[in-house]
């Protein structure tokens, strides 16, 4: 069939339209924000803000984390950490109030809903785009993992307490090493292990049956440790190096050590298994961030030094975001059995800081305590957005 010019035409005009559409840029959430801008975005008033009706029936798993906010945010040090994000600390503190008032006194969750909407102004994260793209989210748990407090042949991987050359700053940011002719950056993963600068110092805590154990612990933070006796010791974050962070998994991916997507720790935990303990090691060792512990009682505490809360204790970049504030999640995370994602959107609280949170488009949940909790973390990578909620001026 013969085609018209002006047919032919068209499809021309039609076609090149199309190819000058560029795709959307894939999401880097590892993107910093630029220089100067907000971190968090104020919605506008056609914008959809999160349904709160839920959290009003989930008060008492709320309030237990609300109260360590607000207690931390009554502590002299804490004024010292705003403005954060144009947040001021009596804004801050205030709200936390307000919303623990809303969820004792309210007589339903419609009635929770109404006063939080007509009192709370909404902020979305920047994202990883700067403009509320998304957040990606991780989890984090405290793990139980076998050790012992002596050395033998079967427990031979050290996790260790503070040691004394450390160096922090009033605000706990990380300074350095002591040494006799000043601070000097403290020395990385690779040196601390490879070279073994502090064995023979008494500040091996325990000691653990590989070193993805151990690296475990690290990432996360915290751990139970199940004795020989049966009996249990708990460690908590006390310090890190002050080396930056880099992931193993991307390593390990990049190297076609295993496949991109592979479920997450129980991925790690097969290739450590088939591999030789000093190629293991070689790995851990890219990672320069190091982590030391201390034994503590009950549970683990973020980087505000109050216990975190499975499911609302969240943890963020605290250069960019104002600490022990409000904040609801909005992504989708593992069920119990690892192997779907359900929808998971209520309150949290901004508690604790991570090694790998660096940016305003991530953030990580802590999960809990136990196998489950870790399994959850392990294969947690969730795409979404989170809100904070502070009151209007």
């Amino acid at each position: 069939m013969k085609r018209s010019t002006t047919f032919l035409l068209c499809c021309w005009v039609v076609a090149a339209a199309a190819a000058c559409v560029s795709p959307a840029p894939k999401p880097d959430y590892g993107r910093p924000l630029p220089r100067g801008a907000d971190a968090l975005l104020p919605l506008g008033p056609g914008e959809t803000r999160p349904d709160l009706r839920s959290q009003w029936v989930a008060r008492r798993q709320i309030l237990p984390a609300l109260e360590h906010s607000i207690a931390w945010m009554k502590k002299p040090s804490s004024p010292g950490f705003f403005p954060q994000a144009g947040i001021e600390h009596d804004r801050a503190l205030a709200s936390l109030e307000r919303f623990r008032d809303l969820l004792v006194e309210s007589r339903s969750s419609a009635d929770f809903a109404r006063g939080v909407d007509s009192e709370f102004e909404v902020y979305r994260s920047a994202g990883w785009d700067g403009r509320g793209g998304g957040v990606l989210f991780t989890g984090y748990c405290t793990p139980v993992l076998e050790g012992s407090r002596t050395r033998d042949a079967t427990y031979r991987f050290p996790l260790y307490g503070l040691p004394p050359d450390l160096v922090k700053g009033e605000d706990g940011a990380i300074l350095g090493r002591r040494t006799t002719s000043g601070i000097s950056p403290y020395p990385t993963r690779g040196s601390i292990e490879g070279r073994k600068l502090l064995e023979g110092q008494g500040l091996e805590l325990v000691w653990l049956k590989d070193p993805i154990d151990a690296y475990i612990a690290h990432v996360n933070g915290s751990a139970v440790i199940r004795l020989p006796d049966g009996s249990e010791t708990r460690l908590g974050y006390a310090g890190k190096n002050g080396q930056p962070y880099s992931s193993l998994r991307k390593a390990l991916e990049a190297a076609g050590e295993i496949e991109p997507g592979a479920p997450g720790l129980p991925a790690l935990r097969a290739w450590a298994k088939r591999t030789p303990e000093s190629r293991v090691l070689s790995y851990l060792h890219r990672n320069d961030s190091y982590v030391f512990f201390t034994p503590i009682e009950g549970t683990p505490r973020g980087s505000l030094n109050v216990p975190v809360t499975a499911e609302r204790t969240l943890a963020t970049d605290k250069t960019l975001f104002p600490r022990g504030a409000l904040v609801f999640v909005d992504t989708r995370l593992p069920d119990p059995t690892g192997t779907r994602k359900v929808p998971f959107r209520q309150l949290m609280l901004d508690q604790d800081t991570g090694g790998a949170i660096r940016t305003a488009g991530r953030a990580d949940i802590y999960l809990g305590e136990g196998d489950e909790a870790e399994l959850r973390a392990g294969v947690t990578v969730a795409e979404g957005q989170f809100y904070y909620l502070f009151l209007k001026r």
